[in-house]
């Protein structure tokens, strides 16, 4: 692998990820584009002990532009997009509207009880391919290794950021889940504090009796095996016993490792067809592309490293064709889910569309 690093012409970090040695990346981004936001305002609410990043510059940020003005595809004789070059395997690079950054602006008190402080951290957009019509689904087993590089890299890197506390790698997928680009592309968030779902699950980890919490559920759904969608001799996906969506699969390695950079180079590959066989089965369910997230779930930098096991989480919010689950009364104002599919079903269902 290849990595250069180069910047964009308001300073942002471009890296690009490449296969081959000898990829030109020379090219420079001459748009003449306006200054960097400050990063964002984080006040703290008392009653759920949680931040909230104010971040009012995102209200202008590029919504579903056509294809031949996307700013993810590779830049042309004719238009400059955020990636300079003419062409690309994998790029990462500081988001153009970020939740988080480290260019901070004068935050005043909000008053009442919140605390407020500057939204230290950093956003990146991780492109997966210079194909604009394709999906990570359909990436060869080479190219998601790639992407993995570009993760487990930009994991170590963003971690050592000072004020740093947690990093998230992340895809959204499909209109339904509120994309703004079409581009397959995902996210990083680099977040200064440890975020609710991690504490609850790291505090339950602290609490459990025996083994560690997340092996135990793995070699207890392993066991039982109903829930098993699919598995290699590296990693298991599965859907777990209490899933919140309709179609929620959990891909566990055997290891417990903190976070993608602990990943061994076996890992990482035997990974690639796995992951993307249960992203085609997911899309071959009702026969249409299914809105998903992916969400890997990462040790925080320095809190409870121990006890942390690496794992991504992927769900969709459709139930059904044509039906999608909607966050209304019960789980928006009291976080109390219920679910319209049992997962024993979800999983049969998953099982009849893995590639075989």
């Amino acid at each position: 692998m290849k990595r250069t690093i180069t910047h964009l012409a308001d300073g942002r970090e471009l890296i690009y990820f490449d296969r081959r040695d000898d990829a030109d990346r020379g090219a420079v981004d001459r748009r003449p584009l306006d200054p960097r936001p400050v990063a964002s305002e984080l006040r703290y609410d008392p009653l759920t002990e949680e931040w909230i990043a104010m971040a009012g510059h995102r209200q202008t940020r590029t919504f579903m532009p056509p294809p031949d003005q996307c700013p993810l595809c590779p830049s042309s004789e004719t238009r400059a997009s955020e990636i300079p070059a003419s062409d690309y395997d994998v790029v990462v690079f500081e988001n153009r509207f970020p939740s988080f950054s480290g260019n901070f602006g004068t935050y005043a008190d909000a008053g009442g009880l919140s605390e407020v402080r500057p939204g230290v951290g950093r956003c990146e957009v991780v492109c997966f391919t210079s194909d604009h019509s394709s999906s990570f689904s359909q990436l060869s087993d080479e190219q998601v290794e790639l992407v993995m590089e570009a993760w487990a890299d930009r994991t170590a890197e963003l971690s050592a950021i000072e004020g740093v506390e947690q990093v998230f790698c992340f895809e959204n997928r499909g209109e339904e889940i509120g994309i703004t680009l079409t581009h397959p592309h995902g996210q990083i968030y680099a977040y200064p504090y440890v975020t609710p779902r991690t504490r609850l699950q790291l505090d339950a980890a602290s609490r459990h009796r025996g083994g560690n919490l997340f092996a135990d559920v793995l070699a207890a759904e392993r066991a039982a095996g109903v829930r098993v969608v699919a598995e290699n001799e590296l990693w298991t996906a599965f859907v777990p016993a209490a899933a919140r969506w309709p179609f929620e699969v959990h891909l566990y390695p055997r290891r417990q490792a903190p976070d993608l950079a602990a990943l061994t180079e076996e890992e990482r590959a035997t990974f690639a067809p796995l992951y993307t066989s249960v992203l085609r089965a997911l899309d071959g369910l009702f026969g249409v592309a299914m809105p998903y997230i992916a969400a890997w779930h990462q040790a925080p930098v320095r809190w409870r490293r121990d006890l942390a096991y690496l794992h991504m989480e992927l769900f969709s919010i459709r139930r059904a064709p044509g039906k999608l689950k909607y966050l209304a009364g019960s789980e928006s104002a009291m976080g109390a889910f219920v679910n319209d599919v049992l997962p024993e079903e979800a999983a049969r269902m998953l099982r009849s569309q893995i590639d075989h």
